[in-house]
């Protein structure tokens, strides 16, 4: 099997399922479980939370007990069957605790695969950014057939569509696996990736973690409340996905070309350049609270998400040894994936019923001091 196509393929199939989740969840919620969007967003925002645990003590833990294919397995059959329990779940409680238990083992697919791609670029000859951009292309499918068949279907095609994604995410594991990526860790590893502590003494990994954890907790009212924005702005849901997409297209171009357009750049200019987009961003979306704008603005998500992601992701490549890769992917995934974007997300919810453009201006309280940070660190800490 060859790796770049492997990571390609494993990509396209876990973002296509995200491609059904992140946008829609929230949606499916309010419309096929009869939520409020305040009650949606505080499901989600557990659902984050529990996100956020599980990324940072589950996943770390079973990785220095199994190759990172039945690492894969287990997260994806455990998500599989934790969907399955939504079909018996009506009340608010109910779906909490499935929320609660699916956080477990779904989102930590994500760090799985961004574990398996570390490793492959670390052993060469692996491109990072080609291959993650067959992921976001997996995102834009999945959002613009799901935007078809909610017009055609209703919003119950939802949760369907993301049964069969993680079947197919299952049956990809079925397929010849890159040898790299099917050691099993030995005792001495795991002796050397037992405790996190290391990680903060590697200069400039506290900063660089901070800022990401701002950058991408930034994200939150888009994530849980764009696709309900677009509603309140009456646009048609067949138009949905193809709005949402734009920022996920621009995602792509950046990630084809990520690994030569900045290969010299520092990882600090990076951050700092995609905190820049980021504040723009939801600027724009708060003082014009219209369609078109919100159009245009889709344009930043290569700045605001795209740009901070491989920065960090290269960061980690360079910076940290093999051992430590999986815990560093961990607390990414549960601080800067989780617990920020669980935090601003019920900010964001609570706010969002005042005024829809006060959830987005309120992201600036984390882009503006991710700015302040980056200028006043990046010189003393030279990342």
């Amino acid at each position: 099997m060859n790796n770049q196509r492997w990571l390609s393929q494993n990509f396209f199939a876990f973002f296509f399922t995200w491609g059904i989740f992140l946008p829609y969840w929230t949606g499916w919620l309010v419309d096929a479980k009869h939520l409020t969007v305040s009650q949606a967003s505080v499901i989600m925002g557990c659902g984050l939370l529990a996100r956020a645990t599980s990324n940072l003590f589950f996943f770390p833990t079973l990785a220095k007990y199994v190759h990172k294919k039945r690492l894969v397995s287990i997260l994806a059959i455990g998500a599989l069957i934790t969907t399955l329990f939504y079909l018996l779940s009506t009340s608010f409680i109910s779906l909490l605790i499935v929320t609660l238990l699916f956080s477990v083992f779904y989102p930590a697919l994500l760090p799985a695969v961004e574990s398996s791609a570390a490793t492959l670029v670390q052993h060469g000859n692996v491109h990072y950014g080609k291959s993650r951009s067959y992921g976001s292309l997996g995102f834009v499918i999945a959002v613009l057939i799901i935007s078809m068949l909610t017009g055609a279907f209703g919003n119950n095609i939802i949760f369907w569509s993301m049964v069969v994604g993680l079947i197919g995410m299952l049956l990809m594991q079925q397929m010849a696996t890159p040898k790299e990526l099917l050691v099993v860790p030995t005792k001495e590893q795991r002796a050397k990736s037992l405790s996190m502590k290391t990680l903060w003494t590697i200069k400039g990994f506290p900063i660089v973690l901070l800022v990401v954890i701002l950058l991408q907790g930034a994200h939150a009212s888009y994530y849980s409340y764009g696709y309900i924005y677009l509603g309140d702005l009456h646009v048609d849901p067949f138009y949905m996905g193809m709005i949402i997409n734009i920022a996920v297209i621009c995602e792509i171009l950046y990630f084809m070309k990520a690994d030569t357009l900045f290969n010299k750049w520092r990882s600090s200019s990076l951050l700092l350049l995609a905190a820049s987009g980021s504040s723009l961003r939801w600027l724009l979306i708060y003082l014009f609270p219209n369609v078109w704008v919100f159009i245009a603005s889709q344009t930043l998500h290569a700045l605001s998400f795209a740009l901070a992601h491989f920065a960090f992701i290269g960061y980690l490549t360079k910076t940290l040894p093999k051992e430590q890769i999986p815990n560093a992917q961990g607390l990414y995934s549960a601080l800067a994936m989780g617990l920020s974007t669980a935090i601003l997300t019920f900010l964001g919810g609570y706010l969002y019923e005042i005024s829809p453009g006060l959830s987005f201006a309120a992201m600036l309280i984390c882009t503006v001091p991710a700015i302040g940070i980056l200028l006043a660190t990046r010189n003393k800490f030279q990342y």
